[in-house]
C-alpha cells in the first residue's frame, strides 16, 4: 500500500496539517494539502501546502522567500493529521508567518480578549515586495 493511500483525506481531498520547529518544538503555523501537495513535499524536501483561498499548490516561501525545510512527516493516530518537524530558513530565518511573525500562533487570550504577544519581526510589506 502507497503511503498516501493511508492518510484519511476528507471529503474535499483535504489533510490538516500542523507545521512544528523541530528545534525549538514551537508550532508555527497550520494548513492544509491535498494528495499532490504531500506527495511534493516528500519528494522536494520543502513544504507545499494546498491553498483553499487560491485553489492552488502553495509552495511555502514562494512569494516571501521563507521555506519550510522538512525533517520528518508524522501521521497522527486517526491517520487524519499530518505534523511536519521543519526549520525555518529565508531572507530572516524563523519567519513563518505572513504577518512577519514567527508564528501563525501570535495571539493569546487573555481576560476575554486576543492580544499579539509575538513581535513582527519583520514588515510584511518588505518581505513580499522582495519577490516583485
Amino acid at each position: 500500500m502507497n503511503s498516501l493511500d493511508q492518510v484519511k483525506w476528507d471529503r474535499d481531498g483535504l489533510v490538516p496539517v500542523i507545521a512544528q520547529e523541530r528545534d525549538s518544538g514551537d508550532v508555527v503555523m497550520f494548513a492544509w494539502m491535498n494528495r499532490e501537495a504531500l506527495a511534493l513535499t516528500i519528494e522536494k524536501g520543502q513544504a507545499v501546502y494546498w491553498s483553499r483561498s487560491r485553489a492552488r499548490l502553495w509552495h511555502k516561501g514562494e512569494e516571501s522567500g521563507h521555506v519550510q525545510q522538512v525533517h520528518e512527516i508524522r501521521l497522527d493516530c486517526d491517520n487524519d493529521v499530518v505534523l511536519l518537524k521543519i526549520t525555518q530558513h529565508g531572507h530572516q530565518p524563523g519567519i513563518a508567518c505572513h504577518t512577519g511573525r514567527h508564528s501563525c500562533f501570535y495571539q493569546r487570550l487573555e481576560n476575554g480578549v486576543w492580544q499579539s504577544v509575538e513581535p513582527v519581526l519583520k514588515d510584511p510589506a518588505s518581505i513580499y515586495a522582495q519577490q516583485a
